[in-house]
């Protein structure tokens, strides 16, 4: 799929982490620099304040900040992607206009879920249709059943598929058959991302463009190989390549969290830190695992 900026909303795209100094604030030099570095092993864009980027434990001005410092970094043909989902309509809104007045070329919109039994499709439908028309960039949906608790209907993601600012979204259940469901609606105006590095060739195979992974941070260059032998046709490579990526998504993205990314991170050379109160830092016995992790999937060291 080719939006109207005349970009490809493909590939592997870097979820960034929100590196912390020792004063707890944002570090923008280590932001900076680990965007070079994810694009520098051939990220077509990065997401900020993302669930990676622990978007829910930043401020807005944080927020801001971001995207203002990501911009100069990230070139026009690759991709600078905003969170921005809110628990109202109205801050969600407020979030991607400032997104947008600082340079994101996309936002990607998490449902509200405060009030989970609350979020009928109905419910679901007029909030995302709200943020669509008032945002100045496109919007994604973001489907993260772990962090909200439910999933989005595929009824629902039809019907916004449908909406001309609706450009895509990210799915990040690593459940194929939902995804298959939401595949179903993809078209020439509306792509489907993966969010599951764990499920990442098996996404593909099903017609998912690409993948918005948080393996990717700490193992870009697997991440692409999957990527790159798929539409190669080589099944072998991609299958070895994901049989690899696989175990460093499950156990460090998917067990161990923000905190096990980062750790990773320090361990091939970019900048993770620790995370921000309340999440902890891994304990040794955990970094001595990702260590293990790494040498035995054959991450590099970042360049």
């Amino acid at each position: 799929m080719t939006t109207r900026s005349g970009k490809s909303l493909a590939g592997v795209l870097a979820p960034v982490v929100t590196p912390f100094a020792a004063d707890g604030a944002v570090a923008p030099d280590a932001f900076r620099q680990n965007i070079q570095a994810h694009l520098r092993h051939g990220a077509s864009g990065v997401l900020v304040s993302g669930s990676t980027g622990e978007a829910a434990l930043l401020d807005e001005a944080e927020r801001d900040q971001l995207v203002e410092w990501a911009r100069p970094v990230v070139s026009a043909d690759q991709w600078l992607l905003a969170g921005v989902g809110g628990e109202s309509t109205r801050q969600t809104i407020a979030r991607a206009m400032a997104a947008a007045a600082r340079g994101a070329d996309a936002v990607l919109v998490v449902a509200p879920h405060y009030y989970g039994s609350a979020m009928t499709s109905e419910v679901l439908a007029a909030h995302y249709r709200a943020v669509a028309d008032a945002s100045p960039v496109p919007v994604m949906l973001y489907n993260i059943p772990k962090f909200m608790h439910f999933a989005l209907a595929h009824d629902l993601v039809r019907e916004l598929a449908a909406h001309g600012n609706i450009v895509g979204m990210k799915d990040s259940s690593g459940d194929l058959a939902l995804l298959r469901g939401y595949v179903a609606s993809q078209g020439p105006a509306f792509t489907v991302l993966t969010g599951n590095g764990g499920t990442f060739l098996g996404a593909l195979e099903l017609g998912s463009r690409g993948g918005i992974l948080a393996v990717s941070l700490f193992a870009g260059e697997l991440s692409l190989e999957v990527w790159k032998a798929f539409p190669a046709g080589d099944r072998a490579r991609a299958a070895a390549a994901q049989e690899r990526l696989g175990r460093l998504s499950n156990e460090i993205v998917g067990g161990l969290g923000v905190p096990g990314v980062k750790s990773a991170m320090d361990q091939v050379g970019l900048a993770g830190g620790a995370p921000r109160a309340p999440l902890l830092p891994v304990k040794a016995a955990q970094r001595q695992q990702i260590a293990a992790l790494l040498e035995d999937a054959g991450a590099a060291r970042a360049a």
